[in-house]
């Protein structure tokens, strides 16, 4: 049983999270000027290295607030200063709190879309999220054909055309979020396992080939962020669905 009604909330100034607990944090990347150069401050010198090569100072800023909210989002839960949280990489580029760090055992993942990110944070449990903005997506079959399952190409082609998007784009967050949670990019075939789509019916992984119990040690949950937009978290479950969601808004300054 997951609890996943909560309003997004503003957060307390000292958190703690439990090994059955998920806190999802919600922030808006679009801010001032002046606010923009003060969360700079707090990056790394490979950090303001990667916003210098945006093209475009919309994108540049957006990616310097989403680096910056991750440093203050987790360093309320490592007890250090923003600037003091290390990270390392996993082979496919998966961002992770430094090995070397007292981690306090905090697994995180984020995702972006059109100026809204998605934060999810865990204790002790592999997880993912994905958060995309529904658009029309020119081709939509086809390219379900190439890159999902057969079982979810066809869900797909049963749906009504008016509810087409906001499926291909539930089965496309609830991939994505899974194989983020695994850390496997897109090395893992998309075809290669299923989730549901169908608008309305619950987000579950139904299959995976080769791993007859996965759908068993996964729960993915459909989220509520803004009107437009689609977003899903996928978590380990580790024999134990009992898990509780609290959410978290970051909308308003950073609090350093």
């Amino acid at each position: 049983m997951v609890n996943a009604d909560r309003a997004w909330q503003i957060p307390t100034a000292n958190l703690t999270i439990s090994d059955a607990e998920i806190h999802l944090w919600c922030v808006e990347l679009d801010r001032p000027q002046s606010e923009i150069q003060n969360i700079a401050q707090i990056l790394s010198d490979s950090e303001l290295q990667r916003a210098d090569r945006f093209r475009f100072d919309r994108d540049k800023k957006r990616f310097i607030a989403r680096r910056g909210a991750l440093r203050a989002i987790l360093s309320r839960y490592l007890n250090v200063a923003p600037d003091r949280v290390q990270f390392s990489y996993g082979p496919c580029g998966k961002p992770e709190i430094a090995a070397n760090s007292d981690c306090k055992g905090i697994c995180f993942n984020l995702s972006d879309s059109q100026g809204l990110a998605l934060y999810a944070v865990t204790r002790g449990r592999k997880i993912g999220v994905d958060l995309e903005q529904i658009r029309a997506v020119p081709n939509m079959e086809e390219i379900a054909d190439r890159f999902f399952s057969q079982q979810e190409s066809a869900a797909l082609q049963s749906v009504a055309a008016e509810e087409k998007a906001r499926a291909f784009f539930n089965c496309w967050t609830r991939k994505e979020a899974y194989i983020k949670a695994m850390g496997d990019g897109l090395s893992f075939p998309l075809d290669k396992f299923s989730v549901s789509l169908i608008p309305g019916e619950p987000a579950k992984l139904l299959n995976v080939e080769g791993d007859r119990s996965a759908p068993e040690r996964w729960y993915l949950k459909e989220l509520v962020t803004a009107p437009d937009c689609i977003a899903a978290i996928a978590v380990e479950c580790k024999g134990d669905r009992a898990l509780e969601i609290i959410n978290w808004e970051l909308v308003r300054s950073f609090e350093f």
